[in-house]
């Protein structure tokens, strides 16, 4: 299993996780319960190894404990409270700061680059660029530089301000 693939399952298990869910990571990760999942989605097609299901287990159960990543978040998304970001716009933001405070060996560029891969995924483009510009005005606070993305990506101010901002829930 690819990293992206363990991450997206991640994004998956946080996401239901904040919505409510019981389902934790070692119910998850139960093969009969894996196998129950939709068929249809390739991403469900491979269990897990030992060294997926610990970086898993490490996002999921750091993202939980969210409190100082939804400071974060409310802090660099200029004004937008957390209840007008989309729960899935969370669920992403959440991963992808969790990595880049608590993941040293995973590189900063990368953690953002896949958080904007994966909100493509889903959200609207407004929301995407609002996630990018969120973790680069992150970065740029704690001065590092990251790569830039696409040029169909821009700051967080400037999405704050588009007419179609993030949406508000799923």
């Amino acid at each position: 299993m690819t990293r992206t693939n363990a991450r997206q399952l991640a994004l998956q298990l946080s996401f239901a996780v904040s919505a409510g869910s019981d389902v934790g990571p070692d119910a998850f990760f139960d093969e009969d319960y894996f196998r129950a999942l939709p068929a249809e989605d390739a991403l469900f097609t491979e269990i897990p190894g030992e060294e997926e299901r610990a970086y898993i287990n490490a996002l999921v159960t750091g993202v939980r404990d969210r409190e100082e990543l939804d400071d974060l978040i409310e802090q660099f998304s200029h004004g937008w409270k957390l209840s007008r970001i989309s729960r899935t716009a969370l669920a992403v933001l959440r991963v992808a700061l969790y990595e880049i405070l608590y993941m040293p060996d995973i590189p900063a560029a990368a953690s953002i680059n896949e958080a904007v891969e994966l909100a493509k995924g889903y959200d609207e483009p407004e929301t995407v660029r609002f996630i990018n510009g969120i973790l680069g005005s992150f970065m740029r606070s704690r001065g590092e530089t990251v790569e830039e993305q696409p040029a169909e990506t821009e700051p967080a101010e400037d999405a704050a301000a588009a007419e179609n901002g993030p949406t508000t829930e799923e």
